[in-house]
């Protein structure tokens, strides 16, 4: 048998069979429901059940009514009605499974890897600012990375790939991997972009290699002409990590409506610019949020703090705050912040 799910306040109803996510059965419909990591750590997905039972891996069983269930790990047991944060029409997912091959590799710093991967000839990527891929291993194991260029430039992507000591991917793959090789990729997933029906100045926080999307965003925001202000707050321990601040420079250069701060947590001598915590940049920058919106791309404790912080001292309004919160594989805790 299969479910029903509804969603309060609205006429919008799809199926959900046995087993089946509540979030992939409703992108299977041709719903877009907020999501990031799909693994039940950074929240997204959280919602309300007003009515129904679920089952959810990490949350047990949950019974209507019930608030900050993940969507993305719940299955239902019965008929249900739930509350998102947004819905949106998109229709069912447009994605592609390719075999690109490895046009260059760069090491801006030390423990990150720029991978530039060219698609078959012929082949168009259609996407999103601000969304990304999976690459599959040898085995069929996949791995998420946000792709870095923006959606015009879609006969490549770029993909920014941090060493993890013991990493699968990033230590058996990338440390062998050379340029002509084949990797397979799918695409795209997320829902982590810039809202275009908003003119609200937006504030873009990262941290690590989650400035990947925010640099797809940016350079979007970029061809289209765009004027809406936005303000890239960039974290990182050390000023090393900040491994391509000086094309976050040049934008800033070029356009009058972007602004860029880089925030060292760990600073070194010499260092004459922000420390600390990348949120309490922003806070201290604006402390009244309510008239913005926020773009968060990072570890889950930054964006789990920032989202807490903003909403509660800041005033923004929690339908304001997106982000795209960066879980190592098989890893069921919050990763360190920067």
């Amino acid at each position: 048998m299969t479910y029903e799910v509804t969603v309060a306040g609205t006429d919008i109803s799809f199926t959900c069979e046995p087993g089946e996510a509540v979030l992939d059965a409703a992108e299977r419909a041709g719903y877009a429901l907020p999501y990031s990591c799909r693994k039940g750590v950074c929240s997204t997905c959280e919602a309300g059940v007003r009515t129904g039972q679920v089952q959810v891996r990490g949350q047990g069983g949950r019974t209507g009514p019930a608030e900050e269930v993940l969507l993305c790990q719940a299955r239902p047991l019965t008929d249900l009605e739930i509350a998102p944060k947004r819905i949106d029409r998109r229709g069912p997912p447009d994605r592609k499974t390719v075999t690109a091959k490895v046009q260059r590799i760069a090491w801006p710093a030390e423990d990150v890897a720029v991978l530039q991967l060219r698609l078959p000839t012929g082949v168009r990527a259609r996407f999103r600012a601000g969304q990304y891929l999976k690459v599959f291993m040898a085995d069929g194991d996949s791995r998420n990375y946000s792709m870095a260029n923006p959606p015009h430039q879609n006969d490549s992507v770029q993909l920014h790939i941090r060493h993890v000591p013991g990493g699968r991917f990033s230590e058996s793959v990338l440390a062998a991997i050379q340029k002509g090789d084949a990797v397979r990729v799918e695409l795209p997933y997320g829902e982590f972009s810039l809202n275009e029906d908003s003119d609200k100045p937006a504030v873009l926080i990262a941290t690590g290699t989650g400035f990947a999307p925010i640099k797809s965003i940016v350079e979007d925001q970029l061809k289209r002409g765009s004027e809406r202000s936005i303000h890239l707050y960039w974290g990182a321990r050390k000023r090393a990590d900040l491994y391509l601040a000086e094309l976050a420079e040049k934008w800033a250069a070029r356009a009058p409506w972007f602004s860029f701060t880089p925030v060292l947590s760990e600073a070194e001598d010499g260092w004459s610019g922000r420390t600390g915590w990348v949120h309490a940049s922003v806070l201290e920058d604006r402390p009244d949020l309510s008239g913005y919106e926020v773009y968060a791309c990072g570890s889950p404790m930054m964006t789990s703090a920032a989202r807490a912080d903003f909403v509660s001292r800041g005033g923004l309004d929690p339908d304001s705050f997106h982000c795209d919160a960066f879980v190592p594989s098989g890893d069921l805790e919050p990763a360190s912040p920067q």
